[in-house]
């Protein structure tokens, strides 16, 4: 179980990036965290930003819906995610926790 948090306009999610993967995708998860291995390599936020695109494509939502919040730098990062909430959140990240 990811733990999520409900905020005023969403909810945060731990996430653990591997970048530079041989592929992207949601790979479960990992130490509380939700894990994601990109393409992109660590550098000038393009792993991000990847990081980015595969959680709007993966869960259905809009790319303006998901932004990093801390970690730019770092492998754990802490994004919210708008205009969902903890149940709804839930319900699109299980089918990758399996």
């Amino acid at each position: 179980m990811i733990p999520m948090q409900a905020v005023e306009n969403g909810v945060l999610i731990q996430v653990r990036v591997i970048p530079g993967a041989k592929k992207n995708e949601i790979r479960g998860e990992q130490n509380g965290s939700l894990k994601i291995s990109v393409t992109q390599p660590p550098e000038k936020g393009k792993a991000n930003k990847s990081v980015q695109d595969q959680l709007a494509k993966k869960l259905g939502l809009r790319k303006s819906q998901i932004q990093i919040v801390s970690g730019e730098t770092n492998p754990q990062k802490k994004f919210l995610i708008t205009g969902v909430n903890v149940g709804e959140l839930s319900k699109l990240i299980a089918p990758f926790l399996c």
